[in-house]
């Protein structure tokens, strides 16, 4: 029968472990105040205003759960029966590690001692009444002739509070897990009430069966199952005989059962279903500063006489319960939740911290980035155009910053410091300057656009318009639009498509001779994005 139950037991663990894993919770967000009570609320609001780093701890659900078990008293006598007991909890979380429990026991486990034994004497419940023992002269049994074995059956009440520790939801290297492994201890009320099973139905002892099973010979380990039935075939269930008490020691009562405070360990482990329901597979050993919880107290010794025994006894129920998670606006007990989950996933992908905005360096202060900086240490105050260069209109050698001849004809160069050029006598070269007349008569400041797709935006429209108007009033100029893709074959198919909507536009939007535009590309000559517009 007991190999059955085990094998029960060890089926649904299975079952357990293969159903939690599919069912893990998702944890919460620590920005859903919701589920911040009203005290927490002020640190909540620290956290999500930047102004504390820390977020509230969150309200959590209440644990209630039962259980059924195997309930076994450790203490003298050897052949100990487990018997079905079973408990019911509630449990709260004070934290993601630490929870406090709740919890009341009961059951009735019994024993029945394979070994005779002799030297009885001193047992209350097994002597004469004239004795000081339990029964009358006919039905007491005759110490150091007559064999006993010892047996008993405690009704255990337990109710008691324990601190328990989560060992395994802080997690370094996995979000959250199925499993919660735990262990705590605690401090308990336990009452207890032991009969042995001393005489039958009709009020005899069992000194005839226990004469033949002693005498019979072959009272060894190996014959201990053998000696173990015929006991059980030839006593009945009553249990109708108080056990031994404490002597003179006067022990608080509960009722008609002895109330002794007691201490205990627990360890076990759960395996979550849901968010609100888990199984969990439990040990825990009381321990009872009595050594009367089985009825027996006495260690007998060779020479025919007894003594006390120095150790106290204890009990240990295995158990297998179902726990319920029960809350409304409440997260799931914190022993189930990793607290570095905010933490990690905020490293990951940042949705709280403040992030400085990106500084790119601009040495020389001129506008335009170092990376995209042709000219690193332009002068101070001087203008530059979309590559960092500084501005020079003529071509002079002298920058429009410093230039007192902002354009100087080419046949007037070179200049001197300031940019001024010496132009030779105009009777003898006035073919020569009129011809210069004509030709810088197209340079202008035509504007760089800025394009990072081929539609054209407002902005840029209304730049070609003012290209358009110069090219109007010089019918003689023409002008070069000119790109600076990378050498990748899709960014000189971008190129191409931003040169034809700007030319397509000057044609078609705005009237300028096709033949007065043209186009070109420098691979990797400037900023991709930039379109440059110059007079030919």
């Amino acid at each position: 029968m007991a190999n059955k139950k085990y094998k029960l037991i060890l089926g649904l663990i299975t079952l357990m472990t293969t159903t939690s894993f599919a069912q893990m919770g998702s944890g919460y967000s620590v920005f859903d105040s919701s589920v911040i009570s009203a005290k927490k609320q002020p640190q909540q609001n620290e956290f999500l205003n930047n102004t504390y780093n820390f977020p509230a701890k969150p309200r959590n659900m209440l644990e209630v759960g039962v259980s059924l078990g195997s309930m076994a008293i450790n203490g003298d006598v050897d052949a100990r029966i487990p018997r079905l007991g079973f408990e019911a909890h509630v449990r709260k979380a004070l934290g993601y590690v630490f929870s406090l429990r709740l919890q009341y026991v009961n059951g009735s486990p019994e024993g029945l001692n394979w070994k005779p034994s002799y030297n009885y004497g001193h047992n209350t419940a097994l002597t004469s009444t004239a004795n000081g023992g339990s029964l009358t002269p006919t039905q007491a049994y005759k110490p150091g002739v007559d064999p006993v074995f010892y047996n008993y059956k405690t009704h255990i009440q337990d109710l008691g509070i324990q601190g328990i520790f989560t060992l395994n939801n802080i997690r370094f290297h996995k979000q959250k897990t199925g499993v919660t492994v735990y262990a705590g201890g605690g401090v308990s009320a336990t009452w207890f009430n032991v009969k042995i099973n001393a005489l039958d139905a009709s009020g005899n002892n069992y000194s005839t069966l226990f004469n033949s099973i002693a005498n019979g010979g072959d009272i060894t380990y190996s014959n201990r199952r053998n000696i173990i039935k015929r006991l059980k075939e030839g006593m009945d269930n009553t249990y109708e005989t108080v056990g031994e008490s404490e002597g003179g020691i006067s022990r608080p009562k509960f009722g008609k059962n002895t109330l002794m405070p007691s201490g205990n360990l627990l360890a076990g482990v759960a395996f979550k279903l849901s968010n609100r329901v888990n199984l969990a597979l439990e040990d825990r050993q009381t321990f009872i500063k009595t050594d009367l919880l089985d009825g027996q107290r006495w260690q007998e010794h060779p020479a025919g006489d007894a003594a006390l025994t120095s150790d106290f006894d204890s009990y240990n129920y295995l158990s297998l319960g179902i726990n319920f998670n029960l809350g409304g606006k409440s997260v799931e007990p914190l022993w189930w939740l990793n607290p570095l989950d905010y933490a990690y996933s905020e490293i990951n992908n940042p949705k709280h911290m403040k992030l400085p905005k990106p500084i790119l360096d601009d040495t020389d202060g001129d506008g335009v980035t170092d990376q995209f900086d042709r000219e690193p240490n332009t002068p101070a105050g001087c203008p530059v155009d979309t590559h960092g260069v500084t501005r020079d209109t003529d071509g002079d050698g002298v920058p429009d910053c410093k230039d007192k001849q902002l354009i100087t004809p080419t046949e007037c160069q070179p200049v001197d410091a300031d940019g001024v050029g010496k132009c030779p006598d105009p009777a003898c070269c006035k073919a020569i300057a009129d011809s210069m007349v004509s030709k810088n008569a197209c340079a202008g400041d035509y504007p760089s656009l800025s394009l990072k797709t081929a539609s054209l935006s407002a902005d840029t429209k209304a730049l070609l318009a003012s290209v358009a108007t110069k090219l109007k009033d010089k019918p003689n100029c023409t002008i070069t639009i000119t790109a600076y893709p990378a050498a990748s074959k899709k960014e000189q198919s971008l190129a191409d498509k931003k040169l034809d909507a700007v030319k397509k536009y000057l044609v078609e939007k705005l009237g300028i001779s096709g033949d007065r535009v043209n186009v070109d590309k420098v691979i990797g000559g400037g900023d991709s994005n930039t379109i440059d517009i110059k007079s030919n």
